[in-house]
């Protein structure tokens, strides 16, 4: 999702406000209103539609009502790289949780009939909250600032403590050599999406699968855990939904938290990054405060050396951009703000290279 300008926003500006949808991304809102009485418990018309601003991936929108508000988020039209994209993965995952408590959306249905809205779609609650898109969360009290840093780890930790089985699901990803799979996936989805030769792809290509870390528990993932794809409790630290399950599946969960941990090696610039912040004025808790509240939470007596996990989750998202470059330049990327997403594909192989040297890499 793209950044807006540094702040803690209403839950209605979560993802940077809405606009009518260009004529390409307008939904059929007759065919929509139809599929809603027939599938969502309580939907009246009349039904408006805003499309969120922010999102790169799947296309978002707001859907009004006189008496409430929906989020519909669908598959991007025209061609897809296989597996991407995968709203109804997202759909039940989603409906999984929500069942054991988890916070997230109350989901309404999923939609695989293109001829709705001319691709795969699915309806869910808009949750009524603020997001937090700066992670030095500006205006804030220290006290705030850790209460809410705290939430983010144990909600994690909640996460990764979910049973699979009270969840249904068991079948929502393959057991065991989750790091293999997601190296061979992304180094796969990369080639698929490849416009130019990067040296420091070409060795974290040679060099991940090489060197995995060995798996030792399993659990729900998210994929993309950072406080701004959260709603909070405006009126305290509680996360009261997360969002953006696309890259969710069962696999390990050092990915997730050490993805979280990435903000600590990540400048700011208005984003989560905290690197160059004053953390101890600010109220942030240090990287270790976070690895032993974790650890705490989950069960765990420490976690491994995190370079291996940095270069891979770098690598990860610059696989990811590179996806968003190629659909800009194939002209079908759904964010003004993809260019600019497109243009960090080399800075973030180089510095994944950079922690494949620091977890022991040669060259």
């Amino acid at each position: 999702m793209s950044t807006p300008s540094p702040e803690i926003a209403d839950a209605t500006a979560a993802f940077t406000g809405t606009v009518e949808p260009s004529e390409a991304d307008h939904l059929d809102e007759g065919r929509l209103t139809e599929w809603m009485e027939a599938n969502v418990e309580g939907f009246e018309g009349p039904l408006t539609q805003g499309k969120f601003k922010g999102g790169q991936s799947n296309p978002t929108y707001k859907l009004s009502t006189p008496s409430k508000s929906y989020v519909l988020r669908r598959k991007p039209f025209g061609p897809l790289l296989p597996s991407a994209h995968a709203v109804d993965r997202e759909f039940k995952v989603q409906s999984g949780l929500y069942k054991t408590g988890f916070p997230v959306a109350r989901q309404f249905g999923l939609c695989t009939d293109d001829a709705v809205v001319g691709s795969w779609f699915y309806v869910m609650d808009m949750v009524d909250g603020r997001t937090i898109w700066d992670g030095a969360m500006p205006g804030a009290s220290s006290d705030e600032r850790r209460a809410v840093y705290n939430a983010m780890v144990d909600t994690l930790a909640k996460l990764h403590n979910t049973d699979i089985e009270a969840a249904g699901l068991s079948d929502f990803g393959k057991p065991g050599n989750y790091f293999g799979r997601q190296v061979d996936r992304w180094t796969k989805q990369y080639r698929l999406s490849e416009t130019e030769t990067l040296p420091s792809m070409e060795k974290l290509i040679e060099y991940l699968p090489a060197t995995l870390p060995e798996q030792t528990r399993t659990s729900v993932v998210h994929g993309d855990y950072r406080i701004d794809n959260m709603i909070f409790a405006k009126d305290r630290p509680e996360v009261l939904a997360v969002l953006d399950w696309e890259l969710s599946t069962l696999g390990d969960p050092m990915s997730d938290f050490t993805y979280l941990c990435m903000m600590y090696v990540t400048e700011n610039g208005g984003r989560s990054g905290v690197m160059d912040l004053d953390r101890k004025a600010l109220g942030i808790p240090e990287l270790e405060e976070v690895v032993e509240r974790y650890c705490a939470a989950t069960g765990r007596t420490e976690v491994p050396d995190m370079n291996w996990f940095f270069a891979y989750n770098f690598f990860r998202l610059a696989g990811i951009l590179q996806g968003i470059k190629k659909r800009v330049i194939d002209g079908t990327a759904s964010s003004a703000h993809a260019k600019a997403q497109s243009d960090r594909v080399a800075p973030l192989a180089d510095k994944a290279w950079e922690f494949a040297r620091k977890a022991g890499a040669a060259g």
